[in-house]
């Protein structure tokens, strides 16, 4: 049986390479439209975040938000309040941000690999400018629309934290409050790191780049599979528009563009697409958090049930509100 597999995997890699030489101008297409993806939309959202976020965790900002948000987290996630660190940022710069900073976290031990695995489950957001600039102004063509794909997504998030409150719950401290601990240990932080302003700049930016190339090869992997399979396997413009949208996120989002149905049915089937993310972004997470102990199949499952979630508010919305 592993013979036969290995003899399969070599086949398609053989084919693969063939459809590259032989069908070079589509696949250089593809390569030139995956890099334009990145150049204008990931990069330009993601790398400010990226870099910012070290320098914060270097200065003190998780022991603030942890301490700050952390009678929240507690009572409402059962999670660590230095969970909350990866919530926040991840709803401002979007997935797979998650990963990077649930990561950098469970390194530095403020989050176990069980707290780590649990909110990497619900900080699954896609970035708020992606949503209300490209889906809603190049996809849809409407902006109310994109407002309601947003909160469907994003609210479906934290019903999945909701949901897995009690999956691996961490201990509860019921501390009260308190923003004057919280600025004593940011303080505390700042004043014992011993890293230099330049070296944490550095280290944020070569940690950014290598991340951020590694995403790239992920979607122009994925792209060039999606046009591979274009070009060999004649398919409706719906078929494609579903096998793209579980490939490649974004491919699948152009496709769902393309289709001759109302503005309504396209944003729910965008927001199902974007809340289960794409096999890669899947791949980008798994690529991330490898070398750890945190857990994919929890956050596999989570996506699954998120984009049922979301495609069900998204639905029951505009069941009663249709944005013009």
């Amino acid at each position: 049986m592993k013979k036969i597999t290995s003899i399969l995997i070599m086949i398609c890699l053989i084919f693969c390479g063939y459809e590259i030489l032989s069908e070079s101008a589509t696949i250089m297409n593809a390569v030139s439209y995956s890099f334009n993806i990145w150049i204008n939309n990931v990069f330009p959202s993601l790398f400010p975040f990226f870099v910012l976020s070290e320098i914060l965790v270097n200065y003190g900002f998780i022991e603030l938000v942890g301490e700050l948000f952390k009678p929240i987290f507690e009572k409402l996630f059962k999670i660590n309040g230095n969970a909350s660190f990866v919530f926040i940022m991840s709803l401002l710069s979007g997935f797979p941000s998650n990963a990077k900073y649930t990561k950098e976290l469970y390194l530095q031990n403020k989050l176990d690999e069980n707290e780590a695995s649990k909110i990497l489950m619900f900080s699954h957001f896609s970035n708020p400018l992606f949503i209300l600039g490209t889906i809603s102004i190049t996809f849809l063509k409407n902006a109310k629309l994109g407002l309601v794909v947003m909160f469907s997504h994003y609210i479906a998030n934290i019903i999945i934290g909701l949901i897995f409150r009690n999956y691996h719950p961490s201990k509860i401290t019921n501390d009260k409050f308190s923003l004057k601990k919280a600025v004593l240990m940011m303080h505390n932080k700042r004043i014992n790191n011993n890293k230099r302003f330049g070296s944490i700049i550095t280290n944020s930016l070569i940690n950014t780049i290598n991340t951020l190339l590694l995403i790239l090869g992920v979607i122009t992997t994925f792209l060039i599979i999606t046009t591979i399979i274009d070009n060999n396997f004649h398919l409706s413009i719906l078929n494609k528009t579903f096998l793209s949208g579980f490939l490649e996120m974004t491919q699948g989002l152009k496709h769902v563009s393309l289709l001759n149905s109302s503005n309504n049915f396209k944003a729910i089937l965008i927001c199902t697409i974007i809340s289960f993310g794409g096999l890669s972004v899947h791949t980008q997470i798994l690529s991330i958090i490898s070398d750890t102990k945190i857990k994919y199949k929890p956050f596999l499952f989570a996506r699954i049930i998120h984009a049922i979630i979301a495609t069900i508010i998204c639905y029951i919305i505009l069941m009663f509100y249709s944005p013009t």
